[in-house]
């Protein structure tokens, strides 16, 4: 493929996308508005009017790998085809692409997580945010997938259908107490996966017991008990906080444990914060199941990465992609939008060879052409 033909790689995975409008209506095809879409949001359009804006400056470029009969399709196109374009399908083609790229790894840590549209929500109508659930690869830095929760339910139906959709064979999910389900524990077992769960008073009796057992635990200072321990130490932002984590495979003991499959050890965090400038300090306990064993340092890493995916992921959508200004509401844009972020994310996020964060790789992109090719390929 020569360079000129390159950047169109990516777009080899939206070729079969199905085409929600009708024929007579067709004057770009939907390739063309997908290959700009993807483009315009990693080079910093967070607009539809942006999007259009976009591929006009770079019309010229864009004419070397695509037909653009008819020129660079107005924002009304672009509103109009990603408002319409069914989630679903589009989600597929984004999963074939990751699954061509992702350079899965046994243990690799996969953080579930949700997060809200802040700027989805409608305040004449009263009606709620949209709140998208991602899949999120610590070690590759990929989102693997992304699901939009039911207008009336939450993420704790949405998890399992997420789930579904990747492959997490040997994989060690990990999900905050909101998913801390038997059924979203089913099926990450299911699905040939470990877990790292968080536990909070949505799981009332277990969480008590958990959390009086290790209480009782450190009381005695794990006298004639079977147990791991690790701590951590780090200095930033003018504090010192010290982590300390606790792990022991004795469950048997657990009411319902039959019920939690998969379920071999419970684990307590106790993160202890000094601000250096007011020496106040602050003390935190969680708990957590896994199926994991319980050597301390497998279950830290778990703990770790997936407190990650908040600096990682939604930080990065919050400040480098003003996820939560974007006011696109109708039909299905603002879930198709998303994706968007998330493609672009991955392919900023896989180019290594600037050295600066995601923000800035967007405006490089839409300085210079030759660097965006290289995101695109990689």
């Amino acid at each position: 493929m020569s360079n000129e033909r390159k950047e169109s790689s990516i777009l080899a995975y939206f070729g079969d996308l199905a085409d929600p409008r009708i024929e007579r209506c067709k004057r770009h095809q939907l390739i063309d508005i997908i290959a700009v879409g993807i483009c315009a949001v990693i080079c910093g359009a967070d607009s539809f009017v942006e999007m259009s804006e976009f591929g006009a400056a770079k019309r010229a470029w864009f004419e070397t790998f695509l037909d653009l009969e008819n020129g660079i399709p107005s924002h009304d196109t672009f509103r109009r085809v990603f408002g319409k374009l069914k989630p679903a399908e589009f989600q597929r083609c984004f999963l074939a692409w990751i699954e061509s790229v992702q350079e899965q790894t046994k243990g690799e840590i996969v953080a579930v997580d949700g997060k809200a549209l802040r700027g989805t929500f409608e305040r004449t109508t009263d009606k709620s945010a949209i709140r998208m659930v991602s899949a999120w690869a610590t070690t590759n830095s990929l989102v693997l997938g992304q699901i939009k929760t039911g207008e009336k339910s939450n993420e704790i139906t949405a998890i399992p259908r997420l789930l579904r959709l990747l492959e997490i064979e040997g994989c060690i999910v990990t999900i905050d107490a909101m998913g801390c389900q038997r059924e979203i524990v089913e099926q990450i077992v299911e699905q040939q996966a470990d877990y790292c769960i968080s536990l909070k008073g949505n799981q009332g009796i277990l969480h008590q017991e958990v959390r009086e057992y290790f209480q009782w635990a450190r009381a005695v200072e794990f006298k004639q008990l079977e147990y791991s321990y690790a701590e951590s130490v780090e200095k930033d932002h003018g504090r010192i906080e010290t982590r300390r984590y606790w792990s022991v495979e004795d469950v048997e003991w657990l009411n319902n444990k039959a019920e939690w499959r998969g379920l071999r050890s419970i684990c307590a965090v106790e993160a202890e914060r000094l601000e250096l400038s007011t020496k106040k300090r602050s003390l935190e306990t969680r708990y957590f199941i896994s199926s994991l064993g319980s050597e301390a340092q497998e279950l830290f890493a778990a703990v770790r990465k997936h407190w990650g995916i908040e600096n990682s992921l939604h930080w990065v959508l919050d400040v480098a992609f003003r996820e939560d200004q974007c006011q696109i509401r109708t039909d299905h844009g603002a879930e198709n939008f998303a994706t968007l972020r998330h493609i672009a994310v991955n392919l900023l996020k896989r180019e290594k060879t600037a050295k600066v964060g995601v923000k800035i790789k967007r405006n490089k992109a839409g300085w210079d052409t030759n660097y965006l090719l290289k995101v695109l390929t990689g």
